[in-house]
């Protein structure tokens, strides 16, 4: 027994032992029923240590399983109490965890290669000095092996845990999958999808109203808005942003002033193209990232229009390429990057913040020269 460890093993007995009656309720989670009966006493289960311990069960998985995020003297405190009442976890119920590399899995499918270049610099920030390091899986969620795939790589690399950027966090199969196999993870999207311990959230709906703000601020009324993939939650998060602030201005969106984007140039252009066709045309385009909107730039010089004189065209993300076109894209800056870090942080312990705050970043305004009012009549 350690110096400086005391406590009444009797009232530990008692406690171990009304904690085991007390879990006659069947449970999901095997460690939670292991009910055997060793030396005459019945044995404890992760629950038991950890109540005897005085921390979480999830402490005292790390401590298990080695991970270093837990201090020397929790650790100690909870070895002791391991050691006292010979626990072993189940084999069968640890499933992955004594296994795992110090190894954290990015899955994605995602079309925009910025979004994942941000991404993965911001998980490569959290994991810096940790000993983790990051390994990725891009994917198609079209595929019929998508799950199976899925769980390959996490089986193959003995991943610690994983981090769902989306569209693949919004997949609510994946989910179910990695809680199955017993791999952490981490969701990021713009909406609650899950527990506040399992999420990021970005805010992509109040990004969307910044910018439909910003633009009715500079008079624009015929606004036309490019949308991303039908499937990506930011997407309809975006939009309705938008329309929130045209609501609150006493405007609403012409649904003949919307066109499907695809988060690509190519569909930006598509989009841009289909949009300054329309009569009469839209003084201002809001496309749902920068991507489209130099996609949309494109369409508007083919279409020998000046910006921002004759169109107003603005963008979402304030990635690179938003500095990189001419004129430079006014843009809402969504901190990926940042959000990557956050995602690591929180999934291998190092996080700060309130588990309960799942929404830690808030997007902003930046002005550049694409936006201006419209061109008089």
């Amino acid at each position: 027994m350690l110096a400086g460890l005391e406590y009444d093993k009797r009232k530990r007995s008692e406690l171990l032992g009304n904690a085991v009656d007390s879990s006659k309720t069947p449970s999901s989670d095997p460690e939670d029923s292991e009910l055997g009966v060793e030396g005459g006493r019945k044995r404890a289960t992760i629950n038991d240590i950890a109540r005897l311990a005085g921390v979480s069960k999830k402490t005292v998985s790390r401590v298990i399983n080695q991970s270093p995020f837990v201090r020397d003297e929790t650790r100690e405190r909870i070895e002791a109490v391991i050691a006292e009442w010979g626990y072993a976890p189940d084999p069968q119920a640890r499933g992955l965890a004594f296994r795992r590399s110090f190894l954290i899995g990015m899955v994605y499918d995602n079309p925009n290669p910025q979004y994942v270049v941000n991404m993965q610099l911001g998980l490569l920030d959290g994991l810096r000095g940790s000993g983790f390091e990051l390994v990725v899986h891009p994917c198609n969620r079209a595929s019929p092996t998508f799950l199976n795939d899925i769980r390959a790589f996490v089986e193959r690399q003995k991943l610690f845990g994983v981090v769902l950027p989306p569209s693949v966090s919004e997949d609510e199969s994946v989910a179910r999958l990695l809680s199955e196999i017993g791999c952490a993870y981490i969701r990021i999207a713009s909406v609650e999808l899950d527990k506040p311990e399992h999420m990021i959230v970005g805010r992509d709906r109040l990004g969307g109203e910044v910018m439909g703000r910003h633009l009715v601020d500079l008079g624009h009324t015929r606004i036309g808005f490019v949308t991303g993939l039908p499937n990506f939650r930011s997407s309809h998060e975006r939009l309705g942003g938008f329309e929130d602030a045209l609501r609150k201005a006493g405007l609403a969106l012409d649904p003949d002033y919307v066109a499907q984007g695809a988060y690509t140039f190519e569909s930006g252009v598509a989009a841009g193209e289909a949009l300054l066709a329309r009569t009469p045309r839209p003084t201002a385009i809001f496309c749902a990232n920068d991507e489209m909107a130099a996609g949309a730039l494109q369409a508007a010089r083919r279409a020998g229009l000046n910006v921002p004189e004759d169109v107003t065209i603005v963008g979402f993300d304030d990635f690179q390429i938003a500095q990189s076109v001419w004129p430079p894209l006014t843009t809402i800056h969504i901190p990926t990057r940042e959000v990557g870090r956050l995602a690591a942080e929180k999934l291998i312990g190092k996080e700060t913040r309130d588990a309960r705050d799942p929404a830690p970043t808030a997007p902003y305004l930046v002005l550049r020269e694409s936006s201006a009012p419209p061109p008089k009549s």
